[in-house]
Formats: structure tokens, C-alpha cells, sequence
């Protein structure tokens, strides 16, 4: 699968948020949307996961516009924003049971996705008293359970621990080794290793950067 956002923009009224954004990348790749805070990355992600509609532009994956076909879109694209969109009453299990039959429940849960999230820990645990990680990986969980070719996340491990890093990090790294693609927000050093491209927004314009690990470096053009 090939991925192409072309001059994606959007307005406030008289504010322009984004005014140019263009990204282009394919199967197997992850991509890190950088900038300072109020930038646009999470307005962008939330463009492109069908939450706000584009002022102008376009998202095509494999030719086909997902701004003007939400219904393949819903297929395509997995969307996992920085809040927990999860019903707290509900357990980890009546959460999930909203997104997956019985069979593929049962079955991510001893062996897949669920399983390597580590949702199968606290399948029982009301939202309600779960950590910032068990709301994150649970979030992870239900974003992937039509398979999504493409998966946007905004800044998934932000004020997580260690451990709660280490497991999100292994999915995402898995899930870009099977051939999806990855669109992610980070601020986070080690969510910018997984990514092999990178673009900075700045003054609501992307443009493509190449990152050596230097962080410090990488800042100053923000």
C-alpha cells in the first residue's frame, strides 16, 4: 500500500492551522509528525482519522481518496487519539466486545494482538481503575481489531512508564514488520528510533527532515 497526503489545510475561521501538509511513504514504514506544542500535529492526525474534515486536500491510500470514501476509510485506518475514547463503566472486556466477535476475541486474546498488548492481564478490570498504560494499550486494542492497513497515533506513550513503553513500542514495531504503515506524533526519543521518516510542522507547513538521532539538533528546527 501506498500512502499520499497532498496539501492538506485547515481553517479555524481566519486561523489556519495547517496550510500545506504533504506526506508520502509506503507498506512497512513508519512516519513521525514532529513539531513544538500547538503546531498542528494532532489536529493533522485527526484530519486524516476522519474526526474533522479538511479545509482542503487530499489522503489517498492506493489512489483512492479516504476524505471523499469513509466507508473504506473506517477499514483502512486505525485511530488511536491522545485521550482514552473507552467507556469507563465497562471492563477490558465489554470495551473489546464492542469492536470484536466472540471467536476473534477469544483468539487475539491467547494469541494475537490482545496477547502481546498484555490486555489479556487485566481483561476483567473495570477502565474506571486502570492506569494510563492499561487505558493506552486497551485504546491500541480496540483501534486494531478490523486490522488496519494504516494506524495513526498521537503521541501513544506520552507519561507512560517504562514498561508500558516497552510493550507499545514491540506492537508497533510488529505491526510495521507485517506491512503496515505507522503515522505517529511523539515527543519521545525512543518512538523516534521506530520511525524510518520523519517531517517537522512549523507554521502549519510540513517538511521533510532527516533525523541522526540528534535530538538536541532536531529541536532547533522546530
Amino acid at each position: 500500500m501506498k500512502i499520499v497526503l497532498e496539501h492538506i489545510s485547515k481553517n479555524y475561521g481566519r486561523k489556519n492551522v495547517l496550510r500545506d501538509v504533504s506526506v508520502e511513504t509506503e507498506s512497512g514504514s513508519c512516519v513521525g509528525i514532529l513539531g513544538g506544542n500547538g503546531c498542528g500535529k494532532s489536529t493533522l492526525l485527526s484530519v486524516l482519522a476522519g474526526i474533522r474534515k479538511p479545509t482542503s486536500g487530499s489522503f489517498f491510500c492506493d489512489g483512492r481518496d479516504m476524505f471523499k470514501d469513509r466507508r473504506n476509510a473506517s477499514r483502512l485506518i486505525g485511530y488511536v487519539p491522545q485521550g482514552t475514547p473507552l467507556i469507563e463503566e465497562l471492563s477490558a472486556r465489554d470495551n473489546l466486545k464492542i469492536f470484536y466477535g466472540k471467536e476473534d476475541l477469544d483468539r487475539e486474546l491467547s494469541s494475537g494482538t490482545l496477547k502481546l498488548l498484555g490486555i489479556d492481564e487485566y481483561i476483567n478490570v473495570p477502565v474506571r481503575r486502570m492506569s494510563g498504560g492499561m487505558k493506552k494499550r486497551l485504546s491500541i486494542g480496540c483501534a486494531v481489531a478490523n486490522h488496519p492497513s494504516v494506524l495513526i497515533l498521537d503521541e501513544p506513550s506520552a507519561a507512560l512508564d517504562l514498561i508500558c513503553k516497552q510493550s507499545i513500542n514491540g506492537y508497533l514495531k510488529a505491526y510495521v514488520r507485517s506491512g503496515g504503515i505507522i503515522l505517529l506524533s511523539t515527543h519521545d526519543e525512543e518512538e523516534l528510533k521506530l520511525c524510518d521518516k520523519w517531517y517537522i510542522l512549523k507554521n502549519g507547513v510540513s517538511v521533510r527532515y532527516d533525523y541522526d538521532g540528534d535530538v538536541n539538533k532536531l529541536i532547533r528546527n522546530f
